[in-house]
This record gives C-alpha cells, sequence and structure tokens, in this order.
C-alpha cells in the first residue's frame, strides 16, 4: 500500500514540474507606471481557455471610479502614454460595453478605487487571447491603460474617460 502511494506522489509532482513551463508561457506581467514613470502597481495577464484574465494590483494610485481599457500598442511613453494607441479593436467596432455597434475588444468595466489607493481585482475579458485571434501578443503588443474617469460604456471613441494616468506595456 505504501508504495503505490509513493508512485502516485511521484506522479503527481512530475505532472506539476512537468506541466508548469507551458503555462508560465501563456502569461505575461509588467509594472503599471503613472506620468512620472512612478510605478503604481502591476498587471498580470494570464491566457485562460475563455480568454484572458487580467489581475490588476494597484497602490497608491488615486481613489474614485477609473476606467480600464487595452489599447493597442505595447508602448507607454510619458506623460500623456499617447503612444499605447486608440483602444484595441481589430473587429473595428464601436466603443463601448453598453453600445449596439460596440464594444472593442479592449474595453472592459470599470475599477473602482478605494480611499488608500489600494485595489487587487481580476477581471475576465473574453474578446481576447495573448497569443491567438485578438491577440494581445503580436507584433507590437497591447496596453494596459488606466483613465482618470469612470467609462460611460456608450460614447465612442474612449466613453468620455479623461486622461491616461496609469499605462503598462504587454510584449513579447
Amino acid at each position: 500500500m505504501m508504495r503505490q502511494r509513493t508512485g502516485f506522489a511521484t506522479l503527481l509532482i512530475a505532472t506539476l514540474f512537468f506541466a508548469a513551463p507551458a503555462f508560465a508561457a501563456d502569461e505575461a506581467s509588467t509594472a503599471l507606471k503613472d506620468p512620472d514613470g512612478k510605478e503604481v502597481g502591476q498587471v498580470t495577464v494570464t491566457e485562460v481557455p475563455t480568454g484572458v484574465l487580467l489581475t490588476v494590483d494597484l497602490k497608491d494610485y488615486p481613489a474614485g471610479d477609473h476606467a480600464l481599457h487595452i489599447h493597442a500598442v505595447g508602448k507607454c511613453e510619458g506623460p500623456k502614454f499617447e503612444s499605447a494607441g486608440p483602444h484595441f479593436n481589430p473587429e473595428n467596432k464601436e466603443h463601448g460595453l453598453k453600445n449596439p455597434k460596440g464594444p472593442h475588444a479592449g474595453d472592459m468595466p470599470n475599477i473602482h478605487v478605494p480611499k488608500n489607493g489600494k485595489l487587487k481585482i481580476e477581471v475576465l475579458n473574453q474578446m481576447v487571447s495573448l497569443t491567438g485571434t485578438n491577440a494581445l501578443l503580436d507584433d507590437d503588443g497591447s496596453a494596459i491603460v488606466i483613465h482618470e474617469g469612470a467609462d460611460d460604456y456608450v460614447s465612442d471613441p474612449a466613453g468620455h474617460a479623461g486622461n491616461r494616468l496609469a499605462c503598462a506595456a504587454i510584449t513579447k
């Protein structure tokens, strides 16, 4: 009986050991920076069977409601982060989760940062992938951008969300 358990444990450990590298290839992590280049958090994007799971971990970020979007280019040059381009929109739809002609693949729900400036959230985006259809890790990458205000979910092209306050480049 003891040998069977030892064999099972060895098989389980070997399976986990050899499976780990495949999982790591389906994930990217990068710092979120403010317009001055100060790190204000971390973003991890993980490929899952139904899209991409984004984990956003903010620290010392302005309290309030903020739009969270994926932008088309993996560049985050401050202070305005215009280098990140427009929203990620490979299907050429209009902006907004409530827009009948939308949404962009990069449109996601607003985030709500408490007074202490710390927030850790997970958001599933089923309209994108890391390397397949609507890939975030294409030739020029993509960027996760947090805006100064909330997205109204209907106004094209960007939901009247205001200036870009934080940016994280997602590249190969």
